[in-house]
């Protein structure tokens, strides 16, 4: 029966050559209609309590809801239907629309990454979402949704032997390829460990959500302040009647609370993004497979990583966890960045940075120069200025209103000197360092990151200065990547001059032709 349906597959693959329209999986129309029900569920709840008064309120609903049950179906069918791609010599090929035709084609030397998604109900009918990405930002260029997920793997391989100019010869026999070596794997116990770190107020973003609807729902006016007054008044007297000993232990217990709400909600998001996170080295490149309602396979060539991105945090860096990402042509979810090894230790990140052709550490004999005294200087004026604007504002205006004390803009003016003292103490923190190779930029105190950057894959080299800069003797530097920018700011400006004119050397050395695409 699996060889009916690769030969069924593989013959798919062979029509859409041909230049015949294929149509996604019949079963895309079912999985979008059962998906575009949870937009009835809010009329259907409106309905019901607007007519909660009525014996029918509850019928009313319902035929709300199968209204719309059937107009989504009907819909999702009549999109199916009018839905259809291509896989041609050159390019793929995709035509949707009803009403009106819309067409669009990608080259497929434009074609970066093609990545398979699953959702929870397109994974419950065996299904992926197959998205082509450009790197030319702006989100995916092509998706189709849905394919079964074997012709959605066929069709991913399809497509990179057309790039690779190795597109089979009928009656071919496909080379088998070697198996892929696991390069990072987080089990439940990491996810365990990474979920407490990654704090989170998703709980309460929902709660403050659903307070939207509370006067829908409830005779309640949350905007009415006699309301909120009332419900002051009575908890402050209560509060008020407690001992100092018991209101000290409500805060805390507040405190406690709050933390522990916020670790579940970070816990439950990670669990959630990050289930059965693996990273393989594939005969292609890398490929990362993560999710548990939402799954994703990204298959990543090692050739198009551009850059790296390692950072970590407060309380993670004191156990030894620290992050990866590949910052690449494509993009993952809108962002330019792939997270690689999202929570690994130093000895784990090591041999992926290396597969990738990168280095975390420079080269031996390489030293560490410090950023600008001056830009920090600078920096911290500059902030310190603005909170003291805004706190005579402010003073001004509890003076002239005498609703409170104007000492209380104080406090703005003291948290301008805690930035501005961030500002000066960071520079101990600011470092960067260039070899044969790659280009280091290192800041941060107590949650470090680190950049590095080859300096044969960037595009362009710009050193740029403002009227403060110019007076002051510092620069920023703009590295321009296929994938995005690595911008560093406040260099010494001999310093910035002198990485300028390396990279450029490297840029002026490199046979770009050579260079895989």
């Amino acid at each position: 029966m699996s060889d009916m349906g690769e030969t069924e597959g593989h013959q798919e693959l062979e029509d859409a050559r041909l230049g015949v329209p294929l149509r996604t999986n019949p079963l895309s129309f079912a999985a979008n209609a059962v998906a575009s029900l949870q937009n009835a569920i809010f009329p259907m709840v409106a309905v019901f309590f607007t007519m909660n008064d009525k014996p029918w309120a509850i019928f009313a609903a319902l035929g709300i809801g199968l209204a719309i049950a059937v107009i989504s179906t009907a819909a999702s069918y009549l999109s199916w239907r009018r839905l259809t791609y291509i896989v041609g010599q050159e390019d793929i090929r995709v035509e949707s629309g009803i009403l009106s035709r819309a067409a669009r084609s990608v080259p497929y030397e434009r074609i970066q990454d093609v990545s398979l998604e699953q959702k929870l109900i397109p994974r419950i009918f065996g299904l992926v979402q197959v998205k082509f990405e450009t790197g030319a930002g702006g989100g995916d260029d092509l998706s189709l949704t849905y394919l079964s997920e074997a012709e959605g793997e066929r069709l991913r391989e399809a497509i990179k032997a057309h790039k690779d100019g190795a597109v089979q010869i009928d009656g071919e026999q496909a080379a088998e390829e070697p198996a892929a070596e696991v390069l990072f794997a987080m089990d439940e116990k990491r996810l365990l460990k990474f979920g407490f770190f990654e704090f989170s107020l998703a709980a309460f973003a929902v709660i403050a959500g659903l307070f939207q609807y509370a006067e829908t729902f409830a005779s309640i006016e949350l905007w009415n302040a006699d309301l909120w007054a009332g419900l002051l008044g009575e908890s402050g007297s209560w509060v008020s009647g407690l001992g100092f000993g018991a209101q000290i232990a409500g805060v805390f217990t507040g405190l406690i609370a709050f933390a522990v709400v916020g670790s579940i909600s970070g816990l439950v998001r990670t669990f959630l993004r990050d289930w059965g996170f693996v990273l393989e080295r594939t005969e292609k490149g890398f490929r990362r497979r993560r999710g548990l309602l939402t799954k994703t396979d990204v298959v990543m060539p090692a050739h198009r990583v551009q850059a790296l991105k390692m950072s970590t945090g407060i309380f993670r860096r004191r156990f030894g966890y620290y992050g990866l990402k590949f910052v690449s042509l494509a993009q993952d979810r809108g962002s330019a960045s792939h997270d690689v090894a999202p929570f690994g230790t130093l000895q784990e990140l090591y041999p992926i940075a290396s597969v990738a052709g990168f280095a975390i550490e420079p080269s031996q004999g390489t030293d560490w120069q410090r950023g600008s005294r001056q830009y920090r200087i600078d920096s911290a004026i500059i902030v310190l200025t603005i909170f003291a604007i805004i706190a005579i504002g402010v003073g001004s205006v509890f003076y002239v209103s005498g609703a409170v004390s104007p000492l209380w803009a104080l406090l703005l003016l003291g948290a301008g000197c805690l930035l501005a003292m961030q500002q000066m103490f960071m520079w101990r923190f600011d470092f960067n360092a260039i070899d044969r190779s790659h280009f280091f930029v290192r800041r941060g105190w107590l949650s470090p990151r680190l950049d590095v950057a080859s300096r044969i894959k960037l595009q362009s080299v710009e050193l740029a200065q403002g009227p403060i800069a110019r007076k002051r003797g510092y620069a920023s530097l703009r590295l321009g990547l296929a994938g995005g920018m690595l911008n560093f700011e406040g260099l010494p400006v001999d310093r910035a001059h002198e990485l300028r004119s390396q990279i450029l050397t490297s840029l002026a050395g490199t046979d770009f032709s050579e260079l895989a695409s």
